[in-house]
């Protein structure tokens, strides 16, 4: 399990995961989420670490859940069981990595799609390559997200054209949207991330896990915790519709298959000529 998930620390106070399945495209299978998890956990444990930077290996961020099968029960912490599970157990995890003491920060880069996107956004900062791509297009064809992150971070109008469309954002619109904050070229991302983690890390874990908790607690009062939750309860009815539960059977069929029957009209992600 170590292989799937690199762990290092490139400066003082600063720990580093890198999802490690570059053939998979670091595919979110089980094992790896709940290696993410139990690695940031650590992390927070650990008095020499201020700040933790995740990225993935190879040519993208994360391209989402694993579809192949590494996704199917058992999952890697306890959620309640019943209808609406899966949803439920994405957003435990999402709101594991928010009520950590201290910050992480999300280096992206390629795609960051779906699940991906998920993991990017549970976590404090978002720094990505301008040619990144970042969507959820499973709203084309099976529900909406387990984690409902867009309208809060998004607003209104762009996070309703990605619901209604499934359709990326390259790494600029992700910040003009506020899904990201800052963009760089792809060749300066990691020195640009790690600087910025290491500005982070020059403020001590006891007055900075205030600081994070100050920006959660107003999104909370506002609405933000309740409302993902509930979310889930949309996403579980989703999955009950027709249209859902044949893309689902096409899965079983053939991952490659059913995502382009589900992206070939469009032209876009794998299909794209």
């Amino acid at each position: 399990m170590a292989d799937i998930l690199l762990i290092d620390d490139p400066a003082p106070h600063v720990r580093r995961l890198t999802l490690n399945r570059p053939e998979k495209r670091n595919a979110l299978s089980n094992d790896l989420r709940g290696a993410v998890l139990e690695a940031l956990e650590a992390a927070d444990r650990d008095p020499d670490v201020r700040v933790t930077i995740l990225r993935g290996a190879g040519s993208c961020f994360s391209a989402g859940y694993d579809l192949g099968g590494g996704a199917a029960q058992p999952y890697p912490y306890e959620t309640a069981a019943g209808a609406g599970q899966w949803a439920r157990h994405v957003v435990e995890g999402c709101f594991k990595v928010w009520d950590l003491a201290k910050p992480v920060i999300a280096q992206v880069h390629g795609w960051c799609l779906a699940g991906g996107s998920e993991l990017a956004t549970a976590c404090d900062l978002v720094y990505v390559a301008q040619d990144a791509q970042i969507g959820y297009p499973p709203v084309r064809m099976m529900s909406p997200p387990d984690n409902q992150f867009h309208a809060w971070l998004c607003g209104l109008r762009p996070a309703m054209e990605m619901m209604l469309t499934g359709d990326a954002i390259d790494g600029h619109e992700a910040v003009r949207v506020g899904f990201a904050n800052r963009a760089f070229p792809a060749e300066r991302l990691e020195a640009e991330v790690l600087a910025m983690a290491e500005r982070v890390a020059k403020i001590p874990t006891d007055v900075q896990q205030m600081n994070k908790r100050s920006v959660h607690r107003a999104m909370e009062i506002m609405g933000l915790r309740a409302a993902i939750r509930a979310g889930t309860e949309i996403q579980a009815l989703a999955l009950t519709t027709t249209s859902s539960r044949e893309t689902f059977a096409r899965f079983r069929d053939g991952v490659r298959e059913a995502l382009d029957a589900r992206d070939g009209v469009f032209g876009d992600y794998r299909t794209k000529s």
